[in-house]
């Protein structure tokens, strides 16, 4: 992992963020609240683009600052917790797999451990 590729990480799942809700909030509103499943969808994205901007936050940082390797694991880490989290809810609502939703918390303790690493990246700054 190296800076850019976590700034260019972050702007593919930003990407991808808005996408995703743009598609939610229009072709399947209707379907979310039916289903029942608005507020799974909405949390997904607010958790997506949370992390996507912490990770623009980190390759910013880590591109002025180079010597602190650390955030590259922090970058893994959230990149990790959007894909299981995020992933795992959208994979909810779009499917309607509820057995899916026993994997969200593995991507939450991704985020968690990312926000860890980042504790123990900066300590030296």
């Amino acid at each position: 992992m190296t800076a850019r590729l976590l700034l260019q990480l972050a702007a593919v799942f930003g990407g991808l963020g808005v996408a995703i809700g743009a598609f939610g909030a229009h072709a399947l509103h209707d379907s979310l609240v039916k289903a029942g499943r608005l507020d799974t969808f909405e949390t997904a994205v607010r958790y997506q683009f949370f992390h996507v901007l912490a990770l623009l936050a980190v390759g910013a940082l880590w591109a002025a600052r180079p010597e602190l390797r650390g955030l590259g694991t922090t970058g893994w880490l959230w990149l990790g917790g959007i894909v299981v989290f995020s992933g795992s809810l959208y994979g909810i609502c779009f499917t309607g797999i509820t057995k899916l939703g026993a994997v969200a918390p593995l991507g939450g303790l991704l985020f968690l451990a990312g926000w860890v690493s980042l504790i123990l990246a900066v300590r030296e700054l």
